[in-house]
């Protein structure tokens, strides 16, 4: 699966928060980045356009070419995609019940009873 770097993920964030999809200019004027020091700046035009065309050779995003400007939206969802980088990580663990185990060690008793529930679920046979 394919990572992404800082600019990319925060172009997602905004796509996955959208309920439509989004111009690269809207995609810019919702991104603000932090200089080094506290001022904010606007991305370049340019540069939205390069990390959206990262972004849909990686998968990532889908781009409407009927609409001009052009219209990009996610591909799948942020849930989805978390899911997708968890069964990678674990399927590269030489022990998954280790890292299942230490994984399951540090959620919290809220988070433990959404797996069991989850784990039940699956289990269940259909209805």
């Amino acid at each position: 699966m394919a990572t992404l770097g800082d600019l990319e993920r925060s172009v997602m964030d905004v796509l996955w928060a959208s309920p439509e999809p989004l111009s690269a200019g809207d995609l810019r004027d919702r991104l603000v980045t932090a200089d080094a020091g506290a001022a904010r700046r606007q991305l370049a035009a340019t540069t939205v356009l390069t990390v959206l065309s990262r972004l849909e050779s990686k998968g990532f995003v889908s781009r409407n070419r009927s609409h001009r400007p052009h219209l990009y939206r996610a591909v799948t969802t942020r849930a989805d995609h978390t899911a997708d980088l968890m069964h990678e990580v674990l399927g590269a663990a030489p022990d998954r019940e280790a890292a299942l185990a230490r994984f399951i060690g540090g959620v919290s008793p809220t988070e433990a009873e959404t797996l069991r529930s989850l784990l039940e679920r699956k289990s269940s046979p259909a209805k």
